[in-house]
Parts: C-alpha cells; sequence; structure tokens
C-alpha cells in the first residue's frame, strides 16, 4: 500500500480543486487513477481533494482511497447523476473535476483547467483522449455510439469533465433523472449556460487514457452486435440497460 499521502483532506487547506470519482468494486483500476491525479497535482500542493463515491464497494477500494488521503463517502444509488452530485456536495474546491475511476489523466490536465478557467473564456468542459488499446471493432462501436449521440446532444466533449463549482451549482449538476448519457446531458446543459454567460465550452487535447474493460468483458464489436443498446444511451432512462452496463457490472 502506497506510503505517501497526496491529497489534502484537511477542512484547513485553501482548496483550488475538488476531484470526484464514483467507484463500484474498483481495487483494479482506481489506483492508477489516483497515482495519475497525483502527478498532475504536483504543482498544487495542500490545493487537491479528491472524493471517492464509494457505491456499493465489497472490495478494497475504500483501503486504496484512504492509502492516497481520500475523502470518502458512501452511496448506495445506482445512478450515477446522484452517485457524481453526492460527492460534489462536499466539494470544497473553487474548480470541479469529475473523472471516472477506470480512466487515468494526463499530466498537464489540471494544470490546463486553471489556465482555460483563468482566461474567463471558458465555461468549464470536458476532454478528448486515447483508449488504452485501439482495434477496428473498438473504433467502430463508439462511433455507432457517438454518432446518434451528436444528434441529440451536439458536438461536446465528455470524458472527464471541468468547471467552477459555481457553475455545476447554476445548471444543477449533473440530471439524476438520467442513468445513461448523463454525461452528454451535462455537457450540453453547461455549454447552453456558457453561451449565456458569452463563455465557450472547451476541450482539453490529450487529457485522458481510460480503459478498455467493457470491451474487454463484452467483445470490441459489441454495439454492433447489441444495437439496443445505443437506443438506451438515446433514452436515457433504461434501468435495465443501466444496470446492464454500469451498476450491476462488477468494476464499476
Amino acid at each position: 500500500m502506497k506510503e505517501s499521502k497526496p491529497f489534502t483532506n484537511d477542512s484547513q487547506d485553501d482548496v483550488k480543486f475538488s476531484v470526484i470519482i464514483p467507484a463500484h468494486n474498483e481495487e483494479h483500476y482506481i489506483g492508477e487513477c489516483l497515482e495519475s491525479i497525483a502527478k498532475a497535482a504536483q504543482s498544487y500542493k495542500n490545493q487537491v481533494e479528491v472524493i471517492v463515491v464509494l457505491n456499493r464497494c465489497t472490495d478494497k477500494t475504500e483501503e486504496i482511497a484512504h492509502s492516497y488521503n481520500c475523502v470518502t463517502l458512501n452511496n448506495s444509488d445506482k445512478n450515477l447523476s446522484k452517485i457524481r452530485n453526492a460527492g460534489a456536495a462536499l466539494a470544497r474546491g473553487e474548480i470541479l473535476v469529475t473523472i471516472d475511476a477506470d480512466t487515468r489523466m494526463t499530466e498537464h490536465f489540471l494544470s490546463e483547467v486553471d489556465k482555460h478557467l483563468a482566461s474567463n473564456q471558458y465555461i468549464g468542459g470536458g476532454v478528448n483522449g486515447d483508449f488504452e488499446r485501439v482495434s477496428f471493432g473498438i473504433i467502430v462501436s463508439t462511433l455507432l455510439l457517438i454518432v446518434p449521440l451528436l444528434f441529440k446532444y451536439g458536438f461536446v466533449s465528455v470524458g472527464i469533465f471541468w468547471c467552477y463549482k459555481k457553475d455545476f451549482q447554476a445548471i444543477n449538476g449533473f440530471n439524476e433523472t438520467m442513468l445513461m448519457a448523463e454525461d452528454a446531458d451535462f455537457a450540453k446543459r453547461l455549454k447552453v449556460w456558457g453561451k449565456k454567460n458569452g463563455k465557450k465550452y472547451g476541450t482539453i487535447k490529450n487529457g485522458m487514457i481510460t480503459s478498455c474493460r467493457r470491451f474487454d468483458r463484452y467483445g470490441d464489436w459489441v454495439l454492433v452486435k447489441r444495437p439496443g443498446m445505443i437506443f438506451a444511451y438515446l433514452k436515457g432512462t433504461d434501468q435495465k440497460a443501466a444496470n446492464e452496463a454500469y451498476y450491476e457490472d462488477q468494476g464499476r
């Protein structure tokens, strides 16, 4: 177990970033995620808190989170919007960042967020990046999902979100009526809020690396073989599909 504790967990510290991680049995992934945040946070000593929302965990996720000095809270909702919003409610930082436990931010990510928001040109935004491996099947499956979502939600980036907490609160965070595609919905609403305030929706380039665990489990051609899942994402409120994709899947 890691000896150093890179994140602040002291109420006396002046927190700049609050990073929120929803975690359901993530012992195989969350260590690398936290290590990536620690590297990105090196220029912000004692200014970064990480909030791990422990969602029905029965493994060592909590132990790993504590080894990095993360703030933790327990949550039993099968709803990623509620899980992330619960973490945001505890956040002390002026800037919120949300990241999944199987994703790693790149070393420059937090400094890029800081620079983008300090310019006063951006309301916040998302990120683009890479899968940890690529295949033709993964490319096709990803496009089959992204293209219809673009028609519904517009050109927005997702992956890792970043914005001031005040703007997160202004749009009421993530939509708790949505069980899937809540990230695209959040991005669209943040973009609209930015436009009202004369600001752009931004994208941090090459800001993340994310796992292929669902492709590993279901196959790289998963959305070719299971097109019904695409319609479930577009609908956004299908509990059965959401449970299968996220909430009853080991390691979410």
